[in-house]
């Protein structure tokens, strides 16, 4: 068989579906720094890391050498000559991050001008990811031992689910409407101690303009979250509202203040009302318990068309949040191909398997 059978023509659809996503990525996040654009272009490292990661090559180093073997295919594919050397592309990898959250970004428009999806009702979540290597327990960390094989950049992180975990997390939105695929929107990747209260708000001012309904578990919960949620920078309610169970707070303070409670903090704790008792309302109830069919099971569909149930694939920060934001925008790829060919659903596992 010749090289151009051994990409398979499902690979060329997926990789012309995603080169103007890529290539407005790139637009979007312009270089700043000095000195000459390189001849490699971001939207050209992205795409060859969206092949490998598509053909699930896990080491840098067994990428690269699936990508040299197929590079005369990949370029024609690509529309361009050349290809990058070994040491460009490893340097170039962990660094591709920043440009792959954007490309999520777009290709979640994209999918509801499309039709592929409905963003009225969205849930936010965070899951944990287990790093490559031995533990490294805090009393090691504080007395500065490291051993062999241990990822330096990963930290602790716990969850109802995962329990203590050591490694990395993933943080996303995806589309909640009943009734509609369940596709990411957002995403960003941290280390495992990073905080749902830290990394979520970022995220509030890319919500598409037909998001309605936010959904979240207690992690999530404060009122700075909410508020962005719920009112916009010159305190005008948005027609959203922030769906979170709460956790619970030490009261000591405000008791101890005249009144019982600080009357600076009385607006926040006026919103703060309004959200619990939509919540509990009959409306909120319903719309809640949609997380249990959409961002869970994802995180469990992702995980294991990935590989990434048991560990990450790379080691350090920059390799992961580049492979695990290219992983969320092929699942992207992935339903939106599906939908091309008339399945109105998430099963895409299939896709993967036949390249």
């Amino acid at each position: 068989m010749g090289k151009r059978a051994n990409l398979g023509t499902e690979m060329e659809a997926l990789v012309c579906m995603a080169l103007p996503l890529l290539q407005e990525a790139e637009s979007r996040c312009p270089r700043t720094g000095r000195g000459d654009k390189p001849d490699f272009p971001d939207w050209m490292m992205a795409a060859l890391i969206m092949i490998v990661v598509l053909k699930r090559k896990k080491s840098k180093s067994a990428q690269y050498r699936f990508l040299w073997e197929q590079r005369g295919v990949i370029s024609r594919c690509l529309g361009k000559r050349g290809f990058p050397s070994r040491a460009t592309y490893f340097r170039r990898y962990r660094r591709a991050s920043r440009f792959y959250r954007e490309a999520i970004r777009l290709q979640g428009e994209r999918a509801i001008a499309e039709g592929v999806t409905d963003a009225e009702q969205v849930a936010m979540d965070k899951s944990l990811l287990s790093a490559l290597g031995p533990a490294w327990h805090k009393r090691d960390r504080e007395a500065g031992r490291i051993a062999a094989g241990v990822d330096g950049d990963s930290t602790w992180g716990w969850s109802e689910h995962d329990g203590w975990v050591q490694g990395y997390s993933y943080e996303v939105i995806v589309t909640a409407t009943s009734g509609t695929v369940v596709f990411p929107l957002l995403a960003s990747v941290d280390v495992a101690s990073a905080s749902e209260t830290r990394t979520g708000p970022e995220k509030i001012q890319d919500l598409p303009g037909s998001v309605r309904m936010v959904s979240a578990d207690s992690g999530y919960d404060s009122n700075d979250l909410g508020e962005r949620v719920e009112y916009d920078a010159r305190g005008r309610r948005t027609g959203r509202h922030f769906l979170c169970p709460e956790n619970p707070r030490n009261n000591k303070r405000a008791k101890t203040k005249p009144g019982g409670a600080d009357a600076s903090r009385a607006p926040s704790r006026a919103k703060r009302q309004q959200r619990r008792k939509f919540l509990k309302s009959r409306r909120g109830r319903c719309i809640y318990a949609r997380r249990k069919k959409t961002v869970e099971p994802f995180n469990q569909w992702f995980k294991s068309m990935f590989e990434l149930d048991q560990r990450v694939w790379h080691r350090g920060l920059g390799n992961n949040q580049t492979h695990i934001l290219a992983g969320i925008f092929v699942y992207q790829l992935l339903v939106r191909y599906n939908h091309r060919c008339g399945n109105k659903n998430g099963c895409v596992r299939w896709i993967m398997d036949a390249l």
